[in-house]
């Protein structure tokens, strides 16, 4: 949900998301490192999937990750056969902000350089000076000589950094995952019910205009995901291969440094975001919509379907234990 959330305050204004590669020029490229690992590649399963009931009603969940191997093709013959069986689909949680096309053309000046630091600053400006010596390296190593990229706020600067990451890693978003699902729910038709909230768009003018002249408190968004870089590719590919192999517990074990906890907060926390009414409280919001829809599909289906991110399946505040809270029967994948 953290990534969402990030994409859909990126996504309001609207500007790159924290989810869109941004690849740097293929002339810019560093040479690709010897991978340190094997990534596993060809048709993978996944994990199972787990199992909210409650009497004879019952809603499936399968848990999706991020970052997976590139050249990895997920196919689970369990979730292909549940969803054969189910009466309705409830796409993953979001935040949609939706802006009429006459209304987009009217604020397509107010989006450039919206990606620039205010007052033409660049990240010798804005950054200490030890998290500027730390990106100097990594820069030459994932990104190149682009130097344009100097002058864009720390956030967009660490989510382009970050993509190219995970390119030279041999990783990818694992967005194939969700295509996958969503291919099989039409070719079956299955109804599908979103289970997002709408957020207000009606003052973007006013909106961009705080976000281009505001300040970011972007700084610790940008540090983790250079120690993400530095430190935890490796640990990155073992995930992969983790829930590739169905391996929950392997996840779970290795920690790493939580930059889209933080790049999340840069956004939400901005004072830009804190003067629209209609954008507070969006993460428990949000879990408040796709629960009331989990319920709602219970209620009316004998077997139901759902998608979430293991961020959202694992944890104290996990939707899991809000279901569980109302009595449901919880049962994880062996």
């Amino acid at each position: 949900m953290r990534t969402r959330l990030l994409s859909t305050l990126c996504l309001i204004l609207p500007i790159a998301s924290w989810a869109q590669t941004e690849a740097a020029p293929a002339e810019q490229e560093a040479a690709e490192p010897i991978p340190e690992s094997i990534l596993l590649v060809g048709q993978r399963p996944g994990p199972g999937l787990w199992k909210v009931s409650k009497g004879d009603h019952t809603l499936w969940i399968f848990g999706t990750y991020s970052p997976l191997p590139q050249k990895m093709e997920w196919r689970s013959q369990q979730v292909e056969t549940i969803l054969a069986q189910s009466q309705e689909y409830l796409s993953p949680p979001s935040a949609h902000a939706q802006v009429g096309f006459w209304r987009g053309l009217t604020l397509l000046p107010s989006l450039i350089g919206v990606k620039k630091n205010p007052d033409g600053a660049t990240l010798h400006d804005v950054l200490p000076a030890d998290v500027y010596a730390r990106w100097q390296p990594l820069k030459a190593k994932y990104i190149g000589k682009d130097n344009s990229i100097e002058r864009e706020r720390p956030i967009f600067v660490a989510q382009t950094l970050y993509e190219a990451g995970l390119k030279q890693a041999g990783l990818s978003r694992g967005g194939d995952v969700l295509a996958k699902i969503n291919s099989i729910v039409k070719d079956r038709k299955i109804k599908t019910t979103s289970t997002g909230i709408k957020l207000d768009t009606s003052n973007m003018s006013q909106a961009l205009s705080d976000f281009k002249q505001g300040a970011l408190s972007d700084t610790a968004c940008f540090d983790k995901t250079l120690s993400r870089l530095e430190s935890d590719i490796e640990a990155m590919r073992t995930r992969a291969n983790a829930w590739a192999k169905g391996d929950i517990a392997a996840i779970q074990q290795l920690s790493y440094p939580d930059q889209e906890q933080a790049c999340e907060d840069a956004m939400q926390n901005a004072q830009f975001v804190k003067n629209q009414p209609g954008w507070q409280n969006v993460r428990e919001r949000i879990q408040e919509a796709w629960v009331s829809a989990a319920e709602q599909a219970l209620s009316s289906n004998t077997t139901s379907f759902a998608t979430l991110g293991l961020s959202d399946l694992l944890g104290p505040d996990s939707y899991l234990n809000a279901l569980k809270a109302k009595g449901y029967q919880i049962d994880s994948p062996e």
